[in-house]
C-alpha cells in the first residue's frame, strides 16, 4: 500500500468556533526508530494519531507488528539497526509499504551508565556505533528523497546531557554530543531543500530507561531507588517526572508542517530541569 498524494492544508482549522493547529501530517510517512517501547513508541503513536503512515521498528520479535496492528495505518518491522544492512533494510521496507519516508525520527537505547574514569576505547566504539553511526546510515538512506521532494523532517531524540553532561553517563554524553554536532552541521546544508533537522532533549521522562538509570544510581550510591527518584524530582521545577505523551506531543510539532522554519535547534522537554537558557 502506498500513501495517497498529499494535498495542501491550511496551518489552522476552525473547530467548534475555535482555531486549532493543523499539523499537516495526514498522508505523510513517518519512520520512527526504536519504537517498540518508551519515547519511540509514544512518538510513533502520536504521529499515527495525527494521520501519518507510521513505520514501527525494533529488535523485539513481534512487538513492532503488535503495535502497528493497533494503529490506523502502520507496519511493524523487526530489524537490528546496529547491523551493517539494518538501516537500508528498514528504509526499503518503508518504501515498499508507503513510499519514501517524509519524517525520520532517530532514536535508540543509550549505552551503559559509567563514569568517565571507567570507560575505554572499546566502550567508545560501542557508544558511537549505537548513537552516531547507525543514525548517519539512516539519514543517508532517507535524505535523498526528502531533498528531491522539497519536504522532510529529521528529528533526533537526544538527552539533556547534550547541553549539561550528566554524571555517571559518560558514554551517553559522548555519543549524543557527537550526534548533535553532526545534525547541526547537516541542518544548515539541507535547509534550503525544505528539510528540517532538529533534536528533542528529554529530561526525566518516566520510561524503562529512566528506571534503569535510577536503579544504577541507587546501587552506586547505596540508596534505595525510591530515595534516588525523590532526590531527582527535587531538582525538577515542575516537581515530577515527565510523561511520554508530553514528550511525543513536542516531537509531533517539530515534525509538522507549521514547524517549517525551525531547524538546527535542540529543544528541551525537561520540566525546567536544565537551568541554562
Amino acid at each position: 500500500m502506498r500513501a495517497q498524494p498529499i494535498m495542501a492544508a491550511p496551518a489552522y482549522l476552525e473547530f467548534f468556533g475555535r482555531w486549532v493547529m493543523n499539523l499537516g501530517l495526514s498522508g505523510r510517512t513517518a519512520l520512527v526508530c526504536a519504537s517498540t517501547g518508551g519515547l519511540g513508541e509514544a512518538i510513533a503513536r502520536t504521529l499515527a494519531e495525527e494521520g501519518a503512515n507510521t513505520v514501527i521498528c525494533g529488535r523485539r520479535a513481534g512487538r513492532a507488528k503488535e503495535i502497528a496492528a493497533s494503529l490506523p495505518s502502520a507496519i511493524g518491522v523487526d530489524v537490528d539497526l546496529l547491523s551493517e544492512n539494518g538501516p537500508a533494510e528498514l528504509v526499503s521496507a518503508t518504501v515498499d509499504a508507503f513510499g519514501p519516508p517524509d519524517i525520520l525520527v532517530l532514536n535508540g537505547p543509550g549505552p551503559r551508565p559509567a563514569p568517565a574514569t571507567a570507560i575505554d576505547t572499546d566502550d567508545v566504539d560501542v557508544a558511537l556505533g549505537g548513537l552516531l553511526r547507525q543514525h548517519i546510515r539512516l539519514v543517508s538512506q532517507a535524505l535523498p528523497a526528502m531533498r528531491a521532494g522539497g519536504w522532510g523532517r529529521i528529528l533526533a531524540v537526544g538527552s539533556s546531557g547534550v547541553t549539561a553532561p550528566l554524571p555517571n553517563l559518560a558514554l551517553s554524553n559522548l555519543g549524543r554530543a557527537a550526534l548533535a554536532g553532526y545534525l547541526k552541521t547537516l541542518a544548515a546544508e539541507v535547509a534550503a531543500d525544505g528539510v528540517t533537522v532538529n533534536l528533542l532533549l528529554p529530561g526525566r521522562i518516566r520510561t524503562d530507561r529512566t528506571a534503569a538509570v535510577d536503579a544504577a544510581n541507587a546501587e552506586r550510591s547505596g540508596r534505595s531507588v525510591a530515595e534516588v527518584e525523590q532526590a531527582s524530582v527535587a531538582t525538577i521545577p515542575a516537581g515530577r517526572y515527565g510523561r511520554p505523551a508530553e514528550f511525543a506531543a513536542a516531537a509531533a510539532f517539530l515534525c509538522s508542517g507549521p514547524a517549517s522554519y525551525i531547524t538546527g535547534t535542540a529543544l528541551r522537554c525537561d520540566g525546567g530541569l536544565v537551568r541554562s537558557l
